[in-house]
């Protein structure tokens, strides 16, 4: 079973919604382990000082190393039409760094920035499909949309 850390934004309602289905859907695969999300982190309880350097400081260290203590990331790319989110960005190139699979959803058919669709492992546009992805196996599956 793989950990898996959940990178994607969760600024609107809609993006709420999107990653809260991704969560349901990764914990029901039987080939998770533990499934990291950093909506659902303790650091990410907006009354201890939220926006100050040492909340920033506590949410980037804790998201690190669990980056770090993760097998696979699984990243939402949809954010603002053809943009990903700044933070999953990172998160997507720190995680490539380490080498370690990506995994891609993207829900909106927008094109995608090469240096995202490039450093994925395995893309989907489905939900549904997390729920059932073999993570001990790791099938990959190439991004073939436009890209930019």
């Amino acid at each position: 079973m793989k950990n898996i850390y959940l990178a994607g934004p969760f600024f609107s309602e809609s993006q709420i919604e999107r990653i809260t289905k991704v969560e349901k859907a990764l914990n029901v695969n039987t080939t998770t382990g533990e499934v990291f999300s950093p909506r659902l982190s303790d650091e990410n309880d907006d009354s201890i000082n939220a926006g100050s350097p040492e909340w920033s400081k506590a949410i980037f260290t804790k998201d690190v190393a669990e980056i770090d203590n993760a097998d696979v990331i699984v990243a939402i790319t949809d954010f603002a039409h053809e943009n990903v989110d700044s933070g999953t960005a990172f998160e997507i190139g720190y995680a490539y760094n380490l080498k370690l699979p990506i995994i891609l959803l993207q829900e909106n058919d927008e094109p995608l920035n090469l240096m995202i669709s490039q450093a994925g492992h395995y893309y989907t546009k489905s939900i549904a499909e997390l729920a059932n992805y073999d993570f001990n196996k790791l099938p990959a599956q190439a991004y073939t949309g436009k890209a930019f």
